[in-house]
């Protein structure tokens, strides 16, 4: 490596933004110089906060709760660095806020892992997946009102055309929300399995042997939508680059075309900001390069991720370089 990397910043989006009393003491961690979690037989898991923070001491959290799960599986993994790490519950886009909370300017080095973890995926209540029946949720902070419930059975047909067009770039888009309507004018869709029938029932069989699951656009769609995935994304690239040092990257992993082309504009245009007509024989816009691309083309994961990570077939990482006077 060039040089040593001085600062990490570690975002865990276990939720969007928001305070909590499980954000209370989160939030009082400043430096995570000693962070014990240990589990029970019980239905509580104590969290024993010591060190250099602000206020140490033993935290108590359902059995369960997945900020205690996400804490202890990121302590774990991150022990041997127990004296750099600093664990916080935030949305990526209040980095800015973040930072100047704990006094840090800018940063050697951000990762962004997007799109739906794991956890989620596997804790079938969280109705994030349509191969268990469960309630039709999709929340990524629980504390948000609206579900996936209330957007199958609330959002006019056209809007639900709308979102499963752009946002699942399902081409049945159209065919399917109007069996969405026709469906919940009988009753409401309540869980994940009444809609996957309703969108297997609009896809022609034909068309459903060969492409996949038939819900997996449609439940990409509601859940693009009902937590602003692309809206965050797109609006928090330019603050992150402004917050690296010189020669700092920022890494990011989409999961779809989606998120990996707003990534790909955002990078291209903080590389070639300027928007002069072509024949204009100099700049006049003022528009400075803030770095470069690293990846033109995004690297995929190799056949050795893939045969003991199957879920990262459809990852891809792009990196953008700050340029030297940050």
């Amino acid at each position: 490596m060039k040089r040593k990397i001085s600062c990490l910043i570690l975002i865990c989006f276990l939720i969007l933004a928001g305070c909590s009393k499980e954000d209370e003491w989160i939030e009082s961690i400043s430096s995570s110089e000693a962070i014990e979690v240990e589990t029970t037989t019980s239905s509580t898991v104590f969290v024993y906060v010591c060190g250099k923070v602000k206020s140490p001491g033993v935290y108590e959290l359902p059995n369960g709760s997945r900020y205690a799960d996400a804490i202890k599986a990121a302590t774990d993994r991150l022990k041997e660095f127990a004296d750099r790490v600093t664990i916080v519950r935030n949305n990526y886009c209040n980095i800015a806020d973040v930072l100047d909370e704990l006094g840090i300017v800018k940063v050697d080095g951000i990762i962004l892992d997007l799109g739906v973890s794991s956890y989620q995926l596997d804790t079938a209540e969280r109705g994030f997946t349509y191969n268990v029946d469960a309630p039709l949720d999709m929340r990524m902070d629980q504390r948000q009102q609206i579900t996936a419930k209330d957007i199958v059975n609330t959002y006019s047909e056209f809007d639900l055309y709308r979102i499963i067009r752009d946002y699942g770039e399902d081409k049945f888009a159209k065919n399917i929300a109007k069996h969405i309507v026709a469906r919940r004018t009988e009753k409401p869709i309540e869980t994940t399995f009444e809609l996957n029938d309703v969108i297997k029932a609009a896809i022609p069989m034909k068309c459903r042997i060969n492409g996949g699951h038939p819900a997996k656009r449609t439940f990409q769609a509601i859940r693009i939508e009902l937590n602003h995935e692309l809206d965050v994304l797109e609006s928090s690239i330019d603050t992150m680059i402004d917050r690296l040092n010189a020669d700092g990257r920022l890494c990011i992993i989409t999961f779809h075309s989606l998120e990996d082309r707003i990534v790909k504009v955002r990078f291209k245009n903080n590389e070639n900001p300027c928007t002069c007509p072509p024949d204009f024989p100099v700049c006049v816009c003022g528009k400075k390069s803030k770095g470069k691309v690293i990846t033109r083309k995004p690297i995929l994961p190799s056949e050795e991720e893939l045969s003991v990570n199957s879920r990262s077939k459809s990852a891809k990482l792009r990196v953008f370089e700050r340029a030297g006077e940050a």
